[in-house]
């Protein structure tokens, strides 16, 4: 095992970690898809579904992201975003079946809100909506666009998957394990577990 250190983040530092390769992810999200196959629940699973998706790539959640990290919306209400890894990862966590649009709208309206608010650090690159049984994942700086302003002339295409895809797609989470570009520096595992070009 590898071990990396991530870059600090104001005043918080994130402790070195081992880097997993991509065969150790790839078992773990089969183990995860099994373990959370059931859950339906955003009140009483959604925490430990998410702490243990971190853990999937080797990350204690507590150590880098929040649950309910407030935000102010424009009628000066205070809003509570599901999870955030600032600068990195915004969640919006819905129960089994809702509409995860609605998911989507609100988390962009997080985003427009921390914007307001100045909060430039924490600003993430990536969203995630899910309702456990689907996820969609959106990359708001896609590598072949970072020179465009954000959100203005991009074009945001978002990645769809079921849990039990979850560990056919442990790629586009690559950021995860610190890579900058997923579908760049990540290989494609196949089901079998053999690399793809």
């Amino acid at each position: 095992m590898q071990f990396w250190l991530a870059r600090p983040r104001g005043n918080r530092h994130i402790p070195a970690m081992p880097r997993l390769s991509w065969q150790e992810v790839r078992d773990r999200a089969i183990r995860f898809s099994r373990d959370h196959a059931g859950d339906r629940s955003e009140r009483a699973e959604r925490q430990t579904f998410w702490n243990d998706f971190f853990q999937v790539f080797g990350l204690r959640r507590a150590s880098i992201a929040s649950f309910e990290a407030n935000v102010r919306n424009l009628e000066g209400n205070v809003a509570a975003i599901d999870l955030l890894w600032r600068g990195k990862l915004l969640v919006e966590h819905k129960s089994f079946g809702e509409d995860l649009g609605i998911a989507a709208t609100q988390a962009f309206t997080y985003i427009e809100d921390l914007t307001r608010e100045q909060r430039w650090d924490e600003i993430p690159r990536f969203v995630l909506v899910s309702d456990f049984a689907r996820f969609v994942l959106y990359d708001l700086e896609p590598e072949e666009q970072r020179d465009l302003p954000l959100f203005a002339g991009r074009h945001i295409e978002p990645h769809h998957f079921t849990l039990a895809d979850f560990p056919r797609n442990v790629r586009h989470f690559a950021f995860m394990l610190g890579h900058r570009d997923a579908r760049r520096r990540a290989p494609c595992i196949s089901p079998a577990g053999r690399r793809r070009a």
